[in-house]
């Protein structure tokens, strides 16, 4: 049999194609075993997974999860991941939307008609709620002074830290990010589907996606293989000091407890539309507002900034510094749990910024 010319020559040319994509992934793959080879344990506390293609090819752990009794931090750790949380809640939320259960453009007294608040009962939508446009602030960080860590059990114990608050800008006009935008969705996530916030992503996120690590944990819960969080006040201190005093119990805007493997299957599962349909999903990914750094979808960061797109969440808090990402192009996942907080430039910063410069690049646009 004769093989035609161009049919010869185009097979060449598909081979060395996927040969050499073949090999830059690989290229990419020795430089990550390189990084974690010689990550300092002294500057980073926690545990990364790097995935390719939904294939894990590392998962390491660093540093002590109890600095006080040296125990160390393994990959099963359960970290607290602050604002990683906010995924899960867009994710319920746009559940009841995909169900028809909630429309996105109503304002939140269609489903909490009792909201205390009138001006941001009748005028703020679940939209805004979502893209953080909605003026409500962020109660962890304006009304800490209030907190008492303990005192929280249900989502509506979290609501009188805020709800009187003046609106940070007019409804839909402004991105403020929102701590308190997401416990108003808490709210109408339970009043819609008649569940408390808690049951229903452990029935509808959790088991689905095969998350049995991840939980709402009480501040003083004793739960075997639990790192502690110690805060450097994001670098400006040498000397660490336990968290505990600025933690609370998760409500839907963060602090739920997670591992390596369950945010894994959590991404797994949201990629590949096992949580919302392919339409839904396409809809949380779609960018609908510029936020500080960078673009928002519906409780996702949209990262536009780096050579290809990057999906996810961080999280950072007093002795917490977590990092979802999908980078969506060369199709690598990394997490990154740490239970020590930093300056921006160190510790899990530092872990961040090389897996966005190796795999998406420099910096391209702002």
């Amino acid at each position: 049999m004769t093989i035609h010319p161009k049919i010869h020559l185009t097979a060449i040319t598909l081979f060395i194609t996927i040969l050499a994509f073949g090999q830059s992934h690989s290229k990419k793959d020795s430089e990550i075993i390189r990084f974690l080879d010689t990550l300092d344990q002294d500057d980073f506390s926690g545990a990364v997974l790097v995935a390719h293609n939904d294939k894990i090819i590392e998962k390491r752990a660093y540093g002590l999860s109890s600095i006080e009794f040296d125990v160390k931090n393994s990959t099963d750790t359960k970290f607290n991941i602050a604002s990683i949380t906010k995924l899960f809640t867009a994710v319920a939320t746009l559940q009841l939307y995909e169900q028809g259960k909630l429309k996105l453009n109503n304002p939140i007294g269609q489903y909490l008609p009792g909201y205390p608040n009138k001006l941001v009962r009748d005028s703020v939508t679940v939209h805004q709620l979502l893209t953080h446009t909605s003026g409500l602030n962020n109660f962890y960080v304006s009304d800490g002074d209030k907190m008492k860590n303990s005192a929280y059990k249900k989502i509506s114990d979290f609501v009188p830290l805020f709800v009187n608050d003046t609106l940070l800008s007019r409804p839909g006009t402004k991105y403020d990010y929102s701590g308190s935008g997401f416990v108003v969705l808490g709210l109408i996530i339970e009043k819609v589907s008649g569940e408390n916030y808690y049951d229903y992503v452990k029935d509808n996120i959790f088991t689905p996606a095969e998350m049995s690590s991840t939980a709402a944990l009480e501040v003083d819960s004793i739960v075997k293989n639990k790192a502690s969080g110690y805060t450097s006040m994001f670098g400006e201190s040498k000397i660490l000091k336990k968290n505990d005093y600025y933690l609370t119990k998760a409500s839907p805007g963060g602090f739920h407890y997670s591992t390596l493997s369950d945010l894994f299957n959590f991404s797994k599962a949201l990629r590949n539309y096992k949580l919302l349909k392919k339409e839904i999903t396409e809809l949380m990914f779609t960018p609908k507002v510029k936020g500080y750094n960078t673009h928002l979808g519906y409780g996702i960061d949209v990262d536009q900034r780096y050579n290809q797109t990057i999906l996810g969440h961080s999280g950072g808090w007093y002795g917490v510094h977590t990092e979802l990402m999908d980078f969506m192009n060369d199709h690598y996942t990394v997490i990154i749990l740490s239970n020590i907080d930093d300056d921006g430039k160190t510790g899990a910063a530092n872990v961040t910024d090389f897996f966005k410069e190796l795999i998406a690049g420099k910096i391209s646009k702002k």
